[in-house]
Protein backbone atom coordinates (compact mmCIF):
# COMPACT_ATOMS: atom_id res chain seq x y z
CA UNK A 1 0.00 0.00 0.00
CA UNK A 2 1.24 3.61 -0.66
CA UNK A 3 0.24 6.26 1.17
CA UNK A 4 -2.23 7.38 -2.03
CA UNK A 5 -4.16 4.36 -1.52
CA UNK A 6 -6.04 5.39 1.86
CA UNK A 7 -8.14 7.37 3.29
CA UNK A 8 -10.01 9.02 1.12
CA UNK A 9 -9.44 12.52 2.41
CA UNK A 10 -6.90 14.94 1.28
CA UNK A 11 -3.07 14.53 1.52
CA UNK A 12 0.30 15.80 0.28
CA UNK A 13 1.61 14.70 -2.56
CA UNK A 14 5.32 13.79 -1.43
CA UNK A 15 7.09 14.88 1.33
CA UNK A 16 6.33 18.56 2.52
CA UNK A 17 8.38 21.35 2.44
CA UNK A 18 9.02 24.50 3.79
CA UNK A 19 9.95 25.93 6.55
CA UNK A 20 7.95 24.06 8.96
CA UNK A 21 9.70 21.19 8.44
CA UNK A 22 13.02 21.42 10.18
CA UNK A 23 15.82 19.44 12.02
CA UNK A 24 16.79 19.85 15.63
CA UNK A 25 20.55 19.43 14.92
CA UNK A 26 20.29 22.17 11.85
CA UNK A 27 18.78 25.15 14.57
CA UNK A 28 21.71 24.07 17.20
CA UNK A 29 24.12 27.14 16.19
CA UNK A 30 21.35 28.77 14.64
CA UNK A 31 19.95 31.44 17.28
CA UNK A 32 17.27 32.85 14.75
CA UNK A 33 14.68 31.31 16.87
CA UNK A 34 15.24 33.07 20.33
CA UNK A 35 13.72 36.73 20.15
CA UNK A 36 15.31 39.52 22.12
CA UNK A 37 13.22 42.26 23.97
CA UNK A 38 14.78 45.59 23.43
CA UNK A 39 15.32 48.51 26.45
CA UNK A 40 12.27 50.33 24.31
CA UNK A 41 9.87 47.32 24.09
CA UNK A 42 10.46 46.31 27.51
CA UNK A 43 9.31 50.05 28.92
CA UNK A 44 6.03 49.76 26.68
CA UNK A 45 5.42 46.83 28.40
CA UNK A 46 6.15 48.10 31.65
CA UNK A 47 3.71 50.81 30.44
CA UNK A 48 1.19 49.07 29.36
CA UNK A 49 0.79 47.10 32.69
CA UNK A 50 1.07 50.29 34.64
CA UNK A 51 -1.75 51.75 32.81
CA UNK A 52 -3.71 48.12 33.46
CA UNK A 53 -3.10 48.77 36.92
CA UNK A 54 -3.99 52.38 36.97
CA UNK A 55 -7.68 51.55 35.57
CA UNK A 56 -8.12 48.98 37.72
CA UNK A 57 -8.87 46.18 34.69
CA UNK A 58 -9.42 42.74 35.56
CA UNK A 59 -7.27 39.93 33.43
CA UNK A 60 -10.66 38.90 31.87
CA UNK A 61 -11.84 42.25 30.83
CA UNK A 62 -8.74 43.42 28.95
CA UNK A 63 -8.50 43.20 24.75
CA UNK A 64 -5.21 44.39 22.85
CA UNK A 65 -6.62 47.61 22.68
CA UNK A 66 -6.06 47.96 26.61
CA UNK A 67 -2.44 47.13 26.44
CA UNK A 68 -1.16 49.43 24.23
CA UNK A 69 2.46 48.16 22.72
CA UNK A 70 3.32 51.23 19.80
CA UNK A 71 6.10 49.33 18.46
CA UNK A 72 6.44 45.93 19.39
CA UNK A 73 2.43 45.09 18.52
CA UNK A 74 3.30 44.93 15.06
CA UNK A 75 6.47 42.78 15.97
CA UNK A 76 4.15 40.43 17.50
CA UNK A 77 1.83 40.19 14.97
CA UNK A 78 4.35 39.15 12.85
CA UNK A 79 5.95 36.20 15.24
CA UNK A 80 2.25 35.12 15.12
CA UNK A 81 2.62 34.60 11.81
CA UNK A 82 5.44 33.15 12.35
CA UNK A 83 4.40 30.57 14.52
CA UNK A 84 2.08 29.79 11.79
CA UNK A 85 3.18 30.15 8.81
CA UNK A 86 7.04 29.70 9.73
CA UNK A 87 8.94 27.58 11.59
CA UNK A 88 6.13 27.57 14.07
CA UNK A 89 8.38 28.33 17.23
CA UNK A 90 10.15 30.95 19.15
CA UNK A 91 11.54 32.35 22.75
CA UNK A 92 10.72 35.84 24.18
CA UNK A 93 13.56 36.82 26.21
CA UNK A 94 13.84 39.98 28.14
CA UNK A 95 10.83 40.13 30.57
CA UNK A 96 12.89 42.12 33.46
CA UNK A 97 10.44 39.97 36.10
CA UNK A 98 13.22 40.11 38.54
CA UNK A 99 11.70 43.78 38.95
CA UNK A 100 7.79 43.39 38.62
CA UNK A 101 5.53 41.00 41.00
CA UNK A 102 4.05 38.02 39.73
CA UNK A 103 0.63 39.46 38.89
CA UNK A 104 2.39 41.97 36.70
CA UNK A 105 4.47 39.38 35.11
CA UNK A 106 1.07 37.95 34.52
CA UNK A 107 -0.35 40.50 33.35
CA UNK A 108 2.33 41.49 30.54
CA UNK A 109 2.29 37.96 29.08
CA UNK A 110 -1.46 37.98 29.18
CA UNK A 111 -1.28 41.68 27.44
CA UNK A 112 1.31 40.32 24.61
CA UNK A 113 -1.12 37.43 24.00
CA UNK A 114 -3.97 39.35 23.25
CA UNK A 115 -1.53 41.15 20.25
CA UNK A 116 -1.64 37.33 18.91
CA UNK A 117 -4.89 35.62 19.90
CA UNK A 118 -7.32 35.35 21.57
CA UNK A 119 -7.02 33.20 24.90
CA UNK A 120 -9.19 29.71 25.01
CA UNK A 121 -9.88 27.59 27.92
CA UNK A 122 -6.99 24.52 28.56
CA UNK A 123 -9.50 22.79 30.92
CA UNK A 124 -12.88 21.71 32.08
CA UNK A 125 -12.39 24.08 34.42
CA UNK A 126 -12.56 26.78 32.37
CA UNK A 127 -8.62 28.31 33.09
CA UNK A 128 -7.39 30.72 30.75
CA UNK A 129 -4.50 31.46 32.14
CA UNK A 130 -2.92 28.10 33.80
CA UNK A 131 0.18 27.44 36.32
CA UNK A 132 2.34 24.48 34.96
CA UNK A 133 3.50 23.63 38.56
CA UNK A 134 4.12 19.78 40.04
CA UNK A 135 1.20 18.94 42.36
CA UNK A 136 2.11 15.32 43.01
CA UNK A 137 0.06 13.84 40.66
CA UNK A 138 0.83 11.12 37.83
CA UNK A 139 -0.69 11.36 34.73
CA UNK A 140 0.40 7.76 33.61
CA UNK A 141 -1.78 6.07 36.38
CA UNK A 142 -4.19 8.32 37.34
CA UNK A 143 -6.72 8.76 33.95
CA UNK A 144 -7.79 12.69 35.24
CA UNK A 145 -4.30 13.96 35.44
CA UNK A 146 -3.00 16.21 32.39
CA UNK A 147 1.22 16.58 32.10
CA UNK A 148 1.02 20.27 33.51
CA UNK A 149 0.45 18.68 36.93
CA UNK A 150 3.58 16.28 37.20
CA UNK A 151 7.33 16.43 37.20
CA UNK A 152 7.41 13.51 35.24
CA UNK A 153 8.67 13.81 31.66
CA UNK A 154 6.19 14.73 29.35
CA UNK A 155 6.57 12.79 25.99
CA UNK A 156 6.04 14.83 22.56
CA UNK A 157 2.52 15.82 21.53
CA UNK A 158 0.70 18.48 20.82
CA UNK A 159 -1.79 20.49 22.68
CA UNK A 160 -5.87 21.33 21.56
CA UNK A 161 -5.00 24.91 20.21
CA UNK A 162 -3.35 26.83 17.77
CA UNK A 163 -0.67 28.02 20.15
CA UNK A 164 0.55 27.27 22.97
CA UNK A 165 2.73 29.57 25.08
CA UNK A 166 4.67 29.31 28.30
CA UNK A 167 5.61 31.66 30.47
CA UNK A 168 8.87 30.76 32.86
CA UNK A 169 8.33 32.40 36.55
CA UNK A 170 11.04 29.49 38.17
CA UNK A 171 13.05 27.50 36.64
CA UNK A 172 13.52 23.66 38.20
CA UNK A 173 16.61 22.93 40.92
CA UNK A 174 17.84 20.47 38.00
CA UNK A 175 16.80 19.07 34.72
CA UNK A 176 13.11 20.50 32.78
CA UNK A 177 14.62 21.19 29.77
CA UNK A 178 12.22 21.92 27.07
CA UNK A 179 12.15 20.31 23.71
CA UNK A 180 10.44 21.17 20.33
CA UNK A 181 10.09 18.99 17.13
CA UNK A 182 8.92 19.27 13.89
CA UNK A 183 5.60 17.62 13.44
CA UNK A 184 5.76 17.82 9.61
CA UNK A 185 9.66 16.49 9.87
CA UNK A 186 7.75 13.56 11.80
CA UNK A 187 5.57 13.48 8.81
CA UNK A 188 7.85 13.03 6.40
CA UNK A 189 10.07 10.59 7.97
CA UNK A 190 7.21 7.89 8.32
CA UNK A 191 6.23 8.74 4.32
CA UNK A 192 10.21 7.75 3.74
CA UNK A 193 10.91 4.78 6.26
CA UNK A 194 6.82 3.19 6.16
CA UNK A 195 4.76 4.45 3.32
CA UNK A 196 2.64 1.78 4.11
CA UNK A 197 1.53 2.88 7.46
CA UNK A 198 1.66 7.21 6.18
CA UNK A 199 -2.36 7.02 5.61
CA UNK A 200 -2.77 6.29 9.25
CA UNK A 201 -2.30 9.98 9.67
CA UNK A 202 -5.43 10.94 7.96
CA UNK A 203 -7.10 7.88 9.43
CA UNK A 204 -9.60 8.28 12.59
CA UNK A 205 -8.08 7.95 16.03
CA UNK A 206 -9.78 7.43 19.09
CA UNK A 207 -8.59 10.08 22.10
CA UNK A 208 -9.39 10.54 25.80
CA UNK A 209 -11.15 13.14 27.19
CA UNK A 210 -9.49 11.79 30.96
CA UNK A 211 -12.52 12.73 32.50
CA UNK A 212 -13.03 16.10 30.93
CA UNK A 213 -16.09 15.70 29.00
CA UNK A 214 -19.50 17.19 29.18
CA UNK A 215 -22.58 15.91 30.38
CA UNK A 216 -24.03 12.95 28.30
CA UNK A 217 -20.92 13.42 25.98
CA UNK A 218 -18.46 10.28 25.01
CA UNK A 219 -15.06 10.09 27.21
CA UNK A 220 -13.28 9.73 24.20
CA UNK A 221 -13.39 11.69 20.75
CA UNK A 222 -13.20 11.01 16.96
CA UNK A 223 -10.31 12.66 14.85
CA UNK A 224 -7.16 12.54 12.37
CA UNK A 225 -4.01 12.89 13.68
CA UNK A 226 -3.60 15.40 10.34
CA UNK A 227 -5.39 17.26 7.86
CA UNK A 228 -3.88 18.90 4.37
CA UNK A 229 -5.41 21.99 2.90
CA UNK A 230 -3.23 22.02 -0.16
CA UNK A 231 -1.02 24.29 1.68
CA UNK A 232 -0.42 23.21 5.06
CA UNK A 233 -0.16 20.27 7.03
CA UNK A 234 -1.73 20.35 10.37
CA UNK A 235 -1.49 17.51 13.11
CA UNK A 236 -2.64 16.87 16.09
CA UNK A 237 -0.46 14.13 18.22
CA UNK A 238 -0.70 12.93 22.59
CA UNK A 239 0.09 9.57 22.39
CA UNK A 240 -0.74 9.03 25.90
CA UNK A 241 -4.50 10.10 25.13
CA UNK A 242 -4.45 7.84 22.35
CA UNK A 243 -3.60 4.75 24.28
CA UNK A 244 -5.84 5.47 27.10
CA UNK A 245 -8.65 5.94 25.00
CA UNK A 246 -7.89 1.87 25.08
CA UNK A 247 -9.61 1.92 28.62
CA UNK A 248 -13.07 2.67 27.54
CA UNK A 249 -14.92 -0.65 26.43
CA UNK A 250 -16.47 1.17 23.27
CA UNK A 251 -12.91 1.83 22.22
CA UNK A 252 -11.40 -0.98 19.88
CA UNK A 253 -7.74 -2.05 20.49
CA UNK A 254 -5.09 -0.87 18.46
CA UNK A 255 -3.94 -2.62 14.84
CA UNK A 256 -0.78 -4.02 14.55
CA UNK A 257 -0.51 -1.06 12.09
CA UNK A 258 -1.69 1.37 14.73
CA UNK A 259 0.90 0.43 17.29
CA UNK A 260 3.42 0.17 14.61
CA UNK A 261 3.12 3.82 13.62
CA UNK A 262 3.12 4.86 17.79
CA UNK A 263 5.86 3.41 18.23
CA UNK A 264 8.04 4.41 15.04
CA UNK A 265 6.39 8.71 15.61
CA UNK A 266 7.95 8.23 19.22
CA UNK A 267 11.17 6.36 17.58
CA UNK A 268 11.67 9.37 15.05
CA UNK A 269 10.84 11.92 17.61
CA UNK A 270 13.31 10.78 19.99
CA UNK A 271 16.17 9.85 17.39
CA UNK A 272 19.51 12.29 18.22
CA UNK A 273 19.63 15.82 16.22
CA UNK A 274 15.64 15.96 15.49
CA UNK A 275 14.20 17.44 18.11
CA UNK A 276 15.96 21.17 19.70
CA UNK A 277 16.26 21.03 23.53
CA UNK A 278 16.12 24.15 25.56
CA UNK A 279 16.63 25.40 28.67
CA UNK A 280 14.14 28.33 30.14
CA UNK A 281 15.68 31.64 32.02
CA UNK A 282 13.25 33.17 34.64
CA UNK A 283 11.12 35.50 32.30
CA UNK A 284 11.55 33.63 29.16
CA UNK A 285 8.16 33.13 27.21
CA UNK A 286 8.35 30.40 24.69
CA UNK A 287 5.58 30.08 22.54
CA UNK A 288 4.24 26.91 19.66
CA UNK A 289 2.36 26.14 17.06
CA UNK A 290 0.79 23.14 17.67
CA UNK A 291 0.26 22.04 14.15
CA UNK A 292 3.48 21.94 13.03
CA UNK A 293 5.45 21.48 16.39
CA UNK A 294 5.60 19.18 19.04
CA UNK A 295 6.64 19.85 22.43
CA UNK A 296 8.50 17.91 25.37
CA UNK A 297 10.10 18.28 29.08
CA UNK A 298 12.28 16.04 30.62
CA UNK A 299 11.82 15.34 34.07
CA UNK A 300 13.18 17.33 36.90
CA UNK A 301 14.00 17.86 40.54
CA UNK A 302 12.44 20.44 42.39
CA UNK A 303 13.36 22.73 44.72
CA UNK A 304 12.55 22.16 48.85
CA UNK A 305 11.43 25.69 49.49
CA UNK A 306 7.96 26.24 48.18
CA UNK A 307 9.09 30.08 46.56
CA UNK A 308 11.44 28.26 44.28
CA UNK A 309 9.44 25.47 42.73
CA UNK A 310 9.66 25.23 39.26
CA UNK A 311 6.52 27.53 37.92
CA UNK A 312 5.54 28.18 34.53
CA UNK A 313 2.52 30.17 33.06
CA UNK A 314 0.61 28.80 30.06
CA UNK A 315 -1.58 30.60 27.97
CA UNK A 316 -3.68 28.36 24.75
CA UNK A 317 -4.83 30.70 22.03
CA UNK A 318 -6.58 30.76 18.86
CA UNK A 319 -4.69 33.38 16.39
CA UNK A 320 -6.20 35.86 14.64
CA UNK A 321 -5.09 35.17 11.72
CA UNK A 322 -4.80 31.32 11.54
CA UNK A 323 -4.95 28.61 9.57
CA UNK A 324 -8.20 27.20 8.25
CA UNK A 325 -8.89 24.16 10.19
CA UNK A 326 -12.02 22.25 9.57
CA UNK A 327 -14.68 21.23 12.11
CA UNK A 328 -14.03 18.12 12.59
CA UNK A 329 -10.25 17.84 13.42
CA UNK A 330 -9.11 17.83 16.57
CA UNK A 331 -11.83 18.57 19.58
CA UNK A 332 -13.94 20.27 17.26
CA UNK A 333 -13.17 24.27 15.75
CA UNK A 334 -15.88 25.46 17.50
CA UNK A 335 -15.30 24.56 20.55
CA UNK A 336 -13.12 26.86 21.78
CA UNK A 337 -14.27 30.94 23.24
CA UNK A 338 -12.39 32.22 20.11
CA UNK A 339 -13.99 29.82 17.60
CA UNK A 340 -11.77 26.94 17.81
CA UNK A 341 -9.67 25.23 20.27
CA UNK A 342 -9.62 24.69 23.62
CA UNK A 343 -11.62 22.20 26.11
CA UNK A 344 -15.20 23.51 26.31
CA UNK A 345 -15.59 24.26 30.34
CA UNK A 346 -18.62 21.75 32.11
CA UNK A 347 -21.57 23.51 32.85
CA UNK A 348 -21.97 25.50 35.69
CA UNK A 349 -18.12 26.40 35.81
CA UNK A 350 -17.06 30.28 34.81
CA UNK A 351 -14.40 30.63 32.70
CA UNK A 352 -11.67 31.41 35.34
CA UNK A 353 -8.29 32.42 36.00
CA UNK A 354 -5.73 29.72 37.15
CA UNK A 355 -4.75 31.95 39.53
CA UNK A 356 -5.66 34.89 41.55
CA UNK A 357 -4.80 37.62 39.04
CA UNK A 358 -7.84 39.32 38.22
Amino acid sequence: MTITDSPSVPMPEGLVQGPAAWYGRDLEADGSWLEHLSEDEISEILAAVESVNQRGLAMLDMTAADFPLPTLAARMRGLARELDQGRGFWVLRGLPIDQMTERDAAFAYWGLGLHMGTPVSQNARGHLLGHVIDEGVDFKTNAGARGYQTRLRLPYHTDSSDVVGLLCLNPAKSGGLSSVASTTSAYNEVVKRRPDLAHLWFEQWHFDRRNEQQPGQDPFYLTRLATWDGSNLSIRYVRSFLESAQRHDAVPAHTADQTAFLELVDEISNEEGFALKMDFRPGDMQFVCNYTTFHSRTAYEDHEDPAKKRHLLRLWLTLHEGRPIPDDFGRGAQAGKAGRGGIEPVPGVAEEMAGTYA
